[in-house]
């Protein structure tokens, strides 16, 4: 008898109910309160406008768990609530809705919806013939490599960096916790994704 959660049709993690539409849907604002509740977990740093917080990691998870095009489709949702003026931005990065959409940190949210389809695309592409941890790891690499560009390069335009400032404030000190995230990411995805014993 198999267990209530089952790997089907390049999904991490699906069940009956999250093969319905109603269900992807429900699965979906769920992953953006995830998303919104990772936000919150923020920390100012002084020489940048961008805090250290837990989004790319749980952005990393939506497109790992619910595939490139739902993971795409729902940052999406997520950011037009936070456009809507719901409380899903990180506080203490800018006053929330549309001025922190395009605000210093603009370019990292904006990112996020090709951040999660970049991270399932890639795994999923990898992993029939790479381990799984390995093709997560390297698809969340692509990702976040994605995310720095989009981020630092929005960032430079916006407070008129040159290169290298924007490499010291939009990067640099934000590589060992992406590592980090990156590894938390690979791994959780291989744990969560095994086929399920009968």
């Amino acid at each position: 008898m198999q267990t209530a959660l089952t790997q089907t049709n390049g999904s991490a993690i699906t069940t009956g109910f999250t093969r319905t539409i109603p269900g992807k849907i429900t699965l979906g604002l769920a992953a953006t309160l995830v998303v919104a509740g990772a936000a919150h977990v923020s920390i100012p740093l002084w020489f940048t406008p961008v805090p250290l917080t837990l989004q790319p990691l749980a952005v990393l998870g939506v497109g790992l768990a619910l595939g490139p095009v739902a993971g795409f489709l729902t940052m999406l949702a997520y950011l037009a609530e936070g456009a809507l003026g719901l409380p899903v931005f990180s506080p203490i990065a800018g006053p929330g809705g549309v001025a922190q959409i395009v605000g210093p940190t603009g370019g990292y949210l904006m990112a996020y919806p090709l951040v999660a389809f970049i991270a399932g695309a890639v795994t999923r592409a990898l992993q029939s013939r790479t381990p799984r941890f390995i093709a997560a790891a390297i698809g969340c690499t692509a990702a976040v490599t994605l995310l720095f560009l989009c981020g630092a390069g929005w960032l430079m335009n916006y407070v008129h960096l040159n290169l290298q400032q924007a490499w010291l404030e939009g990067i640099v000190p934000f590589l060992p916790g992406e590592a980090i995230k990156i590894v938390a990411a690979a791994g959780l995805y291989r744990a969560l994704s095994r086929p399920a014993r009968t």
